[in-house]
């Protein structure tokens, strides 16, 4: 093998721990998961390192089908041509693995969500922040209201900001007319969730209220 960094032997350590003691006694989960996989549950989180939905709720592997992006963002429906990567999972995951519940998990301390509040990448070419900023884009209707009653600097914006990105995603799942169908039908459940990083606790959103709840 060639040699390789200290970042990435430090990840090959892990791999050799997993093989000995998550692999290796597990031989016959694995042997089942070989033929297919059956999560009840799919995912939608943050691409940031500190917030691992594996880690969070403690699953083994075959659980959860797992997307994560910048700010956990859903982009609404759409078939304008493209490579529509949350929409092709989201279809597989609904449709194929015909998951019973849809978690979107947005975070503390969320970098996407505190640009989309300061737009400091408004403006900037692809490969210079350009990319972020279309992205998180999405949430400038959100971004408003925040603004107008927060500020757009300090934690209280930035958490109102956060949790509005979760309705976001949660309102765009909706727009996705197999979801809506079986949303309708009662074979399928929406939920948001916020996990703050400072404490490791995780609330999940009142359906009605709209209000984020530590989970007991």
């Amino acid at each position: 093998m060639s040699e390789t960094s200290s970042a990435l032997e430090h990840l090959f350590e892990g791999y050799r721990r997993f093989r000995d003691s998550g692999w290796t006694p597990h031989r016959e989960r694995w042997a089942r998961l070989r033929e297919g996989q059956q999560p009840e549950v799919m995912i939608i989180a943050c691409s940031d390192s500190r917030v691992d939905p594996t880690q969070i709720f403690d699953t083994d592997p075959g659980e959860m089908f797992v997307v994560r992006n910048v700010a956990a963002l859903v982009p609404p429906f759409e078939t304008t041509p493209g490579h529509h990567g949350v929409s092709a999972a989201l279809e597989f995951a609904v449709q194929v693995l015909k998951v019973k519940e849809i978690v979107v998990m947005g975070h503390g301390m969320c970098g996407g969500c505190k640009a989309a509040l300061t737009q400091e990448l408004h403006g900037a070419e692809p490969g210079e922040g350009g990319f972020i900023a279309d992205w998180i884009a999405l949430l400038d209707e959100a971004r408003a209201p925040v603004a107008a009653q927060y500020g757009t600097e300090g934690r209280p914006a930035e958490i109102h900001m956060e949790q509005a990105a979760v309705k976001v995603s949660l309102d765009n799942l909706m727009t996705f007319p197999c979801i809506r169908r079986k949303v309708r039908d009662g074979d399928l459940r929406l939920r948001g969730a916020f996990f703050a990083i400072s404490d490791g606790i995780l609330h999940l959103m009142d359906d009605q209220s709209g209000e984020f709840e530590p989970v007991t």
